[in-house]
Parts: C-alpha cells; structure tokens; sequence
C-alpha cells in the first residue's frame, strides 16, 4: 500500500465497514511502519490488510475486501500474505481483535487455524453503544 492508493483504500473502507478507519489512519499505519498491502487483480484494488509485527508477535490490524468482491478468495489472500509477511518479519504470534457479529470473518479466520483466546469488552463502536470483540490468535509454525 503506498500514499497513492489511499483514496481507492478508503473507499473500500467506506464501503464495507459501519465504523471506517480515515484516511488519516491509514497515513499514520504506513508513517509508523507497519506491513500495509493491497490486493489488487488487473490495476485494480478489491481489498487490503495492515498488520503490526513487533516483538515476535503480529497484530491484525485491519483486513478488508470491497462488498461487490466478497466470497471470491481475496479474504483468504489477504489472510495468507499477511501470515506469510508475519513469519517473515520474525512473528512467532498473530493477533487479532473480529466482532462476533462478523460471521464472515469469523469462519474466515478459524479456516486459518486462528482460535478465541479472549474477549475485549466494548472494544467496536456500534449504532447502540459498543460492540466486544473476540481476541483471536495463531501460533505460526516454520
């Protein structure tokens, strides 16, 4: 992900989340130095994901994929490049906070092998107060 697709991103972003990150968010994401990657097909985005490696620990910290290109695989994608950068960058650990309410996403990550390890009481804004969210991990394997 570079400066110059953070229009498109925070399209995508717009488009498929009740409670979008800024564009703002994103700047500060590439300024701090996290792994931030879009998936694109033929020139053009579909979806993104940002990750924090630190420490020996990754942490998700947004994946996201435009409505009109959902269950087509660039969820999946995005999940395995994210795991692979992770490794990589020397993770033992991958994190990463899924409302319940995501069904979606939630299978998408148990298929990856990811399990709940907790729950962070009113982490999400939601249209009625705050939403928990489910602390999931993964311990990667060489």
């Amino acid at each position: 992900m570079r400066e110059a697709d953070l229009k498109v991103v925070g399209a995508i972003e717009r488009a498929a989340c009740a409670f979008p990150w800024t564009e703002g968010t994103f700047v500060d994401c590439l300024q701090a130095g996290y792994d931030a990657w879009v998936y694109e097909r033929g020139g053009k985005i579909y979806g993104y994901g940002v990750v924090a490696v630190r420490a020996g620990e990754a942490h998700v910290l947004n994946i996201c994929v435009h409505p009109d290109y959902h269950q087509q695989g660039c969820g999946g994608y995005i999940v395995r490049h994210l795991l692979k950068i992770s490794g990589k960058r020397g993770a033992n650990t991958v994190f990463l906070e899924v409302r319940p309410s995501n069904g979606p996403a939630l299978r998408l990550y148990h298929k990856f092998g990811f399990n709940e390890i907790g729950t962070r009481k009113g982490y999400y804004p939601a249209h009625k107060g705050r939403e928990d969210a489910l602390l999931l991990a993964l311990h990667l394997v060489d």
